[in-house]
């Protein structure tokens, strides 16, 4: 893909916007190793080169496990995720999937065995948030390769 408008180019207060919303999704108080599984497992889904080279970076520098990194795609054939995890990883898969149609009411159910309803709401603005990240990045055609973790 070819780079349509690189980073840099990108209007500061856009830019500033959405790091704001970032600083804030980063201060509700989860793990980023969690926070960088969901934005991975996002990028996967949304297909965006850039931001999954970006959040495998970042998840590593979290301490993250590269097995469970490389195995997201295909989480439920898989134990290598606690169940608050995989609660949390099908919540992430059906806000960003809209299009299916499948945010069920035992889906919901299930994150509230683990979240408490101002956590769910949390984790839905991070999801959101990396869904709007990848929606930039893959719109403008960020290229994937030159990232390094803690920094843009």
């Amino acid at each position: 893909m070819t780079t349509r408008i690189p980073f840099p180019q990108v209007p500061e207060d856009l830019i500033a916007a959405m790091m704001q919303l970032e600083n804030y999704v980063n201060s509700c108080g989860f793990s980023t190793r969690l926070l960088e599984l969901l934005r991975f497992r996002v990028s996967q889904i949304n297909g965006c080169a850039y931001c999954i080279d970006m959040h495998y970076k970042e998840a590593l520098a979290a301490g993250e496990d590269p097995l469970r990194l490389y195995s997201l795609s295909v989480w439920r054939d898989t134990d290598f995720y606690d169940t608050k995890e995989q609660a949390a990883l099908a919540w992430c898969e059906a806000v960003t999937s809209l299009h299916d149609n499948n945010l069920a009411d035992d889906l919901f159910a299930d994150m509230r065995q683990y979240f408490k309803d101002a956590e769910i709401a949390h984790l839905t603005l991070a999801i959101t948030q990396i869904n709007s990240w990848t929606r930039l990045a893959k719109s403008f055609g960020f290229a994937p390769g030159r990232y390094q973790a803690g920094g843009h």
